[in-house]
């Protein structure tokens, strides 16, 4: 037979175990003076010295910022990409400048822009992830989605929407102006996450009969592209289509307006000249001008640096700590004198002695 309901009043009493009685054990702590300051005090002293800490770490990090925004070489530049005609035309300009002592270790190449909101919903909706896995019938047919990024002239787009049609294409060559003059060597590749590499990202399937091309048949690069998503990096040809990683790497939306993205890492081991570092001296970065940004007030330009094991140069969390550390320190020290003129005069009783005093009154 099953067991019978119990119905009454008592019915939905609680069991009557530790748990459901409220009467498993608790420790409260006794919050005084003796026992407050030295926590205080030690919270204080501890964030001071990560702060320090972290601070002289970052101030190990090199960091050299080259705005190229309003360089006199590429004004001419700008001035022809305004007519959206000649946005497949090739223009090119220098800006030159100096690194005033040695970078040593391995050397971080970024690209960075101002103003340029990644963020936004519809800008990060902009996209079809189908189709960035390489399947066929989105190849063909992209997502509404990335509309009005989806077709031109009735040709369909790859890789469609407004991320990809947005992608930073300026080309960046570094020199460095030695005896005699010798390009930087950088790896552009291994730049990308994993996850993205491997998982996000994919090529429709090709093989020995059937090149990348073909598969990207009867599909159109973005308005603004120079080059077919096939055809992006002629010097490797697996670092093309989908699975291009400039193209990963731009796809992957910053969070906040002013930022930078990776685009290569010195390669230490191509030439002597660079087996510790970048030495100091001249250098030029010669640019492939096609990207714009006066169009939304933005800036970009490039971003030599090197990293620990805390990352880039920032000061944020560093001054955070020391920030925190002054003020937990200021507030201890008013405690504390608040706690010697008060705290032991004979008329302020202690407040575990006047607890029990009335603990002891209402047992009476």
């Amino acid at each position: 037979m099953g067991k019978v309901k119990a119905s009454g009043p008592l019915s939905r009493r609680p069991d009557n175990s530790a748990f459901k009685q409220q009467r498993l054990p608790a420790w409260s702590p006794a919050l005084n003076a003796h026992t407050l300051l030295p926590l205080f005090y030690g919270v204080a002293v501890l964030c001071i010295l990560l702060g320090v800490w972290l601070l002289v770490t970052v101030q190990n990090t090199h960091e050299i910022k080259v705005d190229y925004t309003d360089a006199d070489s590429c004004s001419s530049c700008y001035e022809m990409r305004e007519d959206r005609q000649n946005a497949t035309k090739p223009c090119s300009c220098q800006v030159k400048f100096t690194i005033p002592e040695n970078i040593t270790g391995d050397v971080f190449f970024y690209y960075g822009l101002i103003n340029f909101h990644q963020n936004l919903r519809l800008y990060m909706d902009s996209r079809d992830d189908a189709q960035l896995l390489g399947r066929t019938r989105n190849l063909k047919s992209p997502s509404s989605y990335c509309a009005p990024f989806n077709y031109v002239n009735g040709i369909p787009i790859a890789p469609c929407g407004a991320i990809a049609n947005s992608k930073f294409n300026d080309t960046l060559i570094l020199y460095y102006e030695g005896t005699p003059r010798k390009e930087v060597p950088f790896y552009r590749r291994g730049i990308s996450w994993y996850t993205d590499q491997n998982v996000k990202f994919r090529n429709p399937t090709i093989n020995d009969t059937f090149s990348l091309a073909q598969a990207f048949q009867g599909t159109a690069p973005p308005v603004y592209w120079q080059k077919p998503v096939y055809d992006l990096d002629t010097s490797q040809p697996n670092n093309n289509g989908f699975t291009n990683e400039d193209l990963i790497v731009w796809m992957r939306e910053a969070a906040f307006p002013n930022f930078k993205k990776l685009y290569g890492v010195l390669n230490r081991g191509a030439k002597a000249d660079f087996k510790n570092g970048l030495p100091a001296g001249e250098y030029t970065i010669e640019i492939q001008y096609n990207f714009p940004v006066q169009y939304f007030r933005g800036r970009k330009g490039v971003v030599l640096s090197t990293v620990t094991w805390f990352g880039g140069k920032n000061h944020f969390l560093p001054i955070a700590y020391l920030v925190t550390g002054g003020l937990v320190l200021v507030i201890a020290a008013l405690l504390t004198a608040v706690y010697l003129k008060f705290g032991k005069d004979g008329k302020n009783m202690d407040f575990e002695e006047e607890s029990k005093e009335e603990g002891g009154r209402g047992r009476i």
